[in-house]
């Protein structure tokens, strides 16, 4: 039996992700990036919460120097830390609501018509 054509697979592929995202969406599931974020915005806001400037500081270090060895740039990925911390200590700053999760079948109506 010929082996599918790269476009084919491609396009098998492109299902298989997304039949995964709808099931894993159905169960509420996060994925790492999620759990990322939430564990980032975490460490960020209790480290400033508890003034340990000094271990967010070693921390930002670590990270990029790991970036870094991705190939990534040093100087831009201190910017997107430090706009982090800036963006996850200010004031009136949360994460985004997934409505998906709170309401799978969809947003109740707003609807205000008399």
């Amino acid at each position: 039996m010929p082996r599918d054509t790269l476009t084919e697979r491609n396009r098998k592929q492109r299902e298989r992700q997304r039949d995964l995202r709808a099931r894993q969406r159905a169960a509420k599931r996060p994925d790492r990036d999620d759990v990322a974020r939430v564990m980032l915005q975490w460490f960020i806001v209790g480290a400033v919460a508890k003034a340990r400037q000094k271990e967010l500081e070693q921390s930002e270090d670590v990270i990029v120097k790991r970036l870094v060895a991705q190939g990534f740039d040093e100087a831009a990925c201190y910017d997107v830390f430090d706009r982090l911390v800036e963006k996850y200590t200010g004031e009136h700053w949360d994460f985004r609501r997934k409505p998906h999760l709170l309401f799978p079948d969809g947003a109740p109506d707003d609807d205000m018509s008399d």
